[in-house]
């Protein structure tokens, strides 16, 4: 048996050209306002990706505790942000649209169209599932989709992060990739044709083979139920020649960063990466330490799936409750798999519930 495990999606980086702009866009359109953690530091170890130069940066994640992974919405503070030179197509390689958890698409297609123009009209995927198709204010898509799940009621139409699309060349390379590594060992469905479900989401002119990967059994860990289940849409283009999204670009630059994934374990699960050819291209903690995050500190890596999308990899090891108090929870000392307790999360609510500010 592993000696690790992954809990679940923990974020989806956001790269753009205004942290204000864009959280205050978040909260209004998805209700995420609860601030697990915010830093304003120099990203010391990513220089690979950042053009071998540290790198100042405002980050923030910040999540809807009706359920789902969080948002990880990232500035350059003295570095002007490089944004893409050509709008992201479906099936270019990298994370093209994320997954946004909905309890009812029609109603929230209405709430959402009231306020905001590019909106596509509700659809259904490959398999029946209603969504519907939404662009920020930088032209990045999200995917609105149908989903059950609730881990603490809002009263809020959407949740948090569900998953995401990602642009591939070889698809059961990478549906080897997703299985093998992150745990995605169920297909829901693996179609190929045109489809008229995409909405406004650009370049979905052609063929393309889609493939829907889940699991099969509910993630353990302390964040499991707050993130919820989780899902990767792999999507290959057929009949054009894929764009590298971030190519020529810095990691934290406009778009879509990373997909990151809550893991605990990180030192059996490097071994494990390594042995099957996906080794850490950054590793916070080579010594086996911890990584200060501000009022939070952990573990955190990334590897890459064969087509160089991110994968970001945190084990936490410290987490703020109410952090002005000194309450905090040190995740070495708990049961790894037990899922930490529901007033624990509406405590942070209460305490680090964010409102639009000015911009």
């Amino acid at each position: 048996m592993n000696n690790f495990f992954i809990s679940g999606i923990q974020q989806v980086g956001l790269g753009t050209e205004s942290f204000r702009k864009t959280w205050n866009w978040v909260i209004k359109m998805f209700g995420a306002d609860v601030r697990i953690l915010e830093d304003d530091t120099v990203a010391e170890r990513m220089l690979r990706y950042t053009g071998g130069v540290p790198q100042k940066r405002h980050a923030c994640i910040a999540v809807n505790l009706q359920g789902g992974g969080g948002f990880e919405i990232w500035q350059y503070s003295e570095r002007k942000p490089c944004p893409p030179a050509f709008e992201a197509a479906a099936g270019d390689l990298g994370v093209f649209a994320a997954k946004v958890n909905c309890t009812d698409v029609e109603a929230c297609y209405r709430q959402l169209s009231a306020q905001w123009e590019a909106v596509g009209k509700p659809s259904v995927l490959p398999d029946g599932t209603p969504c519907f198709y939404i662009k920020d204010l930088y032209g990045n898509c999200f995917q609105v989709v149908q989903s059950d799940y609730m881990f603490i009621p809002q009263g809020k139409l959407t949740g948090g992060i569900g998953g995401a699309l990602v642009g591939v060349t070889d698809m059961d390379k990478s549906i080897a990739f997703y299985r093998d590594i992150l745990g995605y060992d169920t297909v829901r469905y693996d179609v190929t044709g045109k489809f008229d479900d995409w909405g406004i989401l650009p370049g979905t002119e052609g063929r393309f083979r889609r493939v829907l990967l889940g699991v099969s059994r509910p993630r353990t860990g302390a964040f499991s139920e707050l993130l919820g289940p989780d899902t990767v849409e792999l999507v290959q283009a057929l009949d054009r020649t894929p764009r590298k999204i971030f190519e020529g670009r810095y990691w934290g630059d406009p778009g879509f960063i990373q997909i990151c994934y809550d893991v605990c374990g990180m030192k059996a699960f490097g071994a494990y990466c390594a042995e099957k050819g996906y080794p850490f291209t950054v590793d916070s903690c080579p010594g086996d330490t911890t990584f200060d995050m501000g009022e939070a500190s952990g573990h955190f890596t990334y590897t890459e799936d064969p087509d160089g999308t991110l994968i970001e990899l945190v084990e936490t090891h410290r987490i703020p409750v109410v952090g002005k108090l000194g309450w905090f929870i040190d995740m070495k000392k708990r049961d790894r798999r037990k899922p930490l307790p529901k007033f624990l999360f509406r405590m942070m609510g209460l305490v680090s519930r964010e409102k639009i500010r000015p911009e």
